[in-house]
């Protein structure tokens, strides 16, 4: 059974830059497409960014201009690459991605991000 495995969370300053991984455990099931979700304390789970299978890209506002999302075709890894961090920002990150030639939707166990001082 495949599965998505993140990496790349921890504690970082505000201000400070972190970049979040997402792979398959099985490099035979590509990924098509990917997005990364979070869910911050008493928050909902929400979208932070998403990539098709053509590459193009869209961010919620509050990553724009802060974030960016990719997928590395070689590596079969989706990043997501976060700059300028902010105390907001601290959450459990999920991967989400369509993988396979079936489309198959899976997602990442999370990857908690800390943004303090």
């Amino acid at each position: 059974q495949v599965q998505l495995v993140e990496s790349g969370g921890g504690l970082v300053q505000p201000g400070g830059s972190l970049r979040l991984s997402c792979a398959t455990s099985r490099s035979i099931f590509r990924i098509n497409a990917g997005a990364w979700y979070r869910q911050g304390p008493g928050k909902e789970r929400e979208l932070v960014a998403h990539i098709t299978t053509d590459g193009s890209t869209n961010y919620a506002d509050s990553a724009k201009g802060r974030f960016t999302i990719s997928i590395d075709r070689a590596e079969n890894t989706v990043y997501l690459q976060m700059n300028s961090l902010k105390p907001e920002d601290t959450a459990v990150y999920y991967c989400n991605a369509n993988i396979g030639f079936r489309g198959s939707n899976l997602w990442g166990q999370g990857t908690q991000v800390t943004v303090s001082s």
